[in-house]
């Protein structure tokens, strides 16, 4: 062999072994479209639920508004522990506090967070009473304390809150105070409860209501689908807001909280089925010619199997949507009716009474924090409508954005 061949030496390509060419790297590419292949795959044989969630997962604000109304919920649920207070609880010397700054920068520099006791000091100019931090006394904020008895969901006694200052003179006011020197921050959680649940409870009754009646009206039409249609036209063609006004007025102002809680449930229910029923009404009007359906009947399955087994299930999705999307409207019915004194009342706190309470434009526009019961009432609504067009989108998978 020449010294130029052994300089310069000549390699055969093996076979099946796989050559740059140009520069670029055709094992890389095979790689990539292996796992292109293998996602398609996985896509062509994932079920109906899997490309909605898969799809659901992609909407970054859904995901993210779903997981804050899940901290809601749990905060809900937890309301006596959570809150540092009960919502009656008052504190003298306190009333129409502001709210509390919780700092972390002292005298000896970075500490664990605090709170300064409030010095109430008599204004000699307007005759009004103002608040000003004393620096002489600090009281750390501390964790699973010791405070005021309570029973949890009103069986089990305890006395453990999740935070506050230990001392039962010096209040943590996070929201501030009220005219009767309650704090407004255990309020509003306790309110919580109410005003969530109520949404999902009335959502679950007119769930109910709009699949049994929308799904007789469109799978038996005839008489059926004219005197279901009739009553649909009859309830949207009645102001919504003076009906319930004119329902909830009907209540005894006597009744337990625990009574009215579930009237106002019914209230808001009955109504708000309508539009779902027109909806299951169309889609069971387009469903119930398909072949699968035709075959279900000639196989000799119950008309309610054939509605409820083999007809919802292929529009549950929209169904779902439909749901999520339905819940804020319960959640500001319960607020408007408590806030015009026609909803739940006193000693029962929800969203709607704390701002029944901050009615007064005067109260207002010098105590602003009685208004934060609000941001809690539309930041709900907001995550509950991010949450519903996650959904909606998700809820068609093969859709392209």
């Amino acid at each position: 062999m020449s010294l130029q061949e052994r300089a310069n030496p000549v390699q055969e390509p093996l076979i099946g072994s796989v050559q740059p060419l140009g520069g670029v790297d055709t094992a890389g590419i095979a790689s990539i479209d292996e796992d292109a292949e293998a996602a398609d795959e996985r896509f062509y044989y994932a079920t109906q639920w899997q490309l909605i969630r898969w799809r659901f997962l992609r909407h970054r604000l859904a995901v993210i508004s779903l997981a804050l109304l899940v901290a809601l919920y749990v905060t809900a649920i937890f309301a006596e522990f959570v809150s540092p207070y009960t919502a009656t609880e008052r504190f003298d010397g306190y009333q129409q506090a502001p709210p509390m700054r919780v700092h972390w920068i002292g005298p000896n520099g970075l500490q664990r967070p605090f709170v300064y006791a409030f010095e109430k000091t008599l204004n000699q100019e307007t005759f009004k009473y103002e608040f000003s931090e004393d620096k002489s006394a600090i009281f750390p904020v501390r964790f699973f304390v010791s405070g005021s008895d309570y029973k949890f969901w009103g069986l089990w006694p305890m006395n453990i809150r999740l935070f506050g200052t230990g001392v039962k003179e010096v209040p943590i006011l996070l929201f501030g105070a009220d005219e009767l020197g309650r704090d407004i921050f255990s309020r509003t959680i306790h309110g919580s409860r109410i005003s969530l649940s109520i949404g999902l409870v009335g959502v679950a009754l007119s769930f109910l209501l709009g699949v049994i009646l929308g799904g007789l009206s469109g799978y038996f039409g005839g008489v059926v689908d004219e005197v279901i249609q009739r009553l649909i036209d009859f309830l949207i063609s009645i102001p919504q807001l003076p009906f319930w006004m004119a329902l909830s007025a009907a209540l005894p102002r006597d009744w337990p909280v625990l009574r009215t809680y579930f009237a106002i449930t019914l209230i808001l229910s009955i109504v708000s089925w309508s539009g779902l029923a027109r909806v299951v009404r169309g889609k069971l009007l387009a469903l119930r010619e398909e072949d699968y359906a035709l075959a279900a009947q000639a196989a000799g399955a119950s008309q309610p199997r054939i509605i409820f087994r083999h007809l919802l299930p292929g529009f549950t999705s929209h169904l779902i949507v439909a749901l999520t999307l339905a819940v804020p409207g319960s959640i500001l019915g319960e607020t408007t009716l408590s806030f015009l004194g026609l909803g739940m009342q006193p000693p029962a706190v929800s969203w709607g009474v704390l701002l029944r309470d901050a009615q007064d434009l005067v109260a207002v526009s010098l105590q602003p924090w009685r208004l934060i019961p609000a941001l809690f009432v539309i930041g709900t609504v907001l995550l509950f409508n991010f949450v519903g067009d996650g959904l909606r989108d998700a809820a068609d998978p093969y859709s392209t954005n």
